[in-house]
């Protein structure tokens, strides 16, 4: 993974790779069914996942300098529903990437971030359970008909991970 760095001062230094384009996330565009395998319990060294299907769709907005998608699933036979929005900077080629959904009904900070060729790496530092943490988001887009979202958490600014969630999309027919 990309490491991110961090100033002496402990802020979060996010530098966008020199591929990154505001058609970085074009490969998402439509509808999507989606496979997820997410850990039970986070940062508590669980090794249950929970697995689940979700459908999304993704759509163009600003003339294409961003997008927005929604997520679609039942938890515990209750629907639930959350949404993406991604925003490009064309100054500073850095995607800043805002999650919303129906238990909350907020804006998240955002995980800021670009690809780098076909993976994209997305970070930001948040807290968890009461602990500082680092979240990072990665996107590979290595086979576009078939892209994987992931998300880590580290508790030692980006030392070691806790992959918690992964994503296995694949277009709906």
């Amino acid at each position: 993974m990309n490491q991110p760095s961090f100033t002496p001062t402990g802020e979060l230094i996010i530098a966008a790779a020199p591929s990154s384009t505001s058609n970085d996330f074009d490969f998402l565009q439509g509808s999507w069914n989606i496979q997820n395998r997410k850990l039970k319990s986070r940062l508590s060294n669980s090794k249950d996942w929970q697995e689940f299907t979700a459908t999304g769709t993704m759509y163009h907005v600003l003339l294409g300098l961003g997008n927005i998608d929604d997520f679609v699933t039942a938890f515990d036979g209750k629907p639930f529903e959350g949404m993406t929005v991604r925003l490009f900077n064309p100054q500073t080629k850095l995607w800043s990437l805002y999650w919303a959904d129906s238990t909350k009904g907020i804006l998240d900070k955002p995980v800021v971030g670009s690809f780098d060729q076909s993976i994209g790496y997305f970070y930001n530092t948040d807290v968890f359970n009461g602990q500082d943490i680092l979240v990072a988001f990665q996107w590979d887009k290595t086979d576009p008909h078939k892209p994987v979202w992931s998300q880590a958490f580290s508790t030692d600014k980006g030392k070691t991970w806790e992959w918690n969630w992964y994503m296995n999309f694949s277009r709906k027919e």
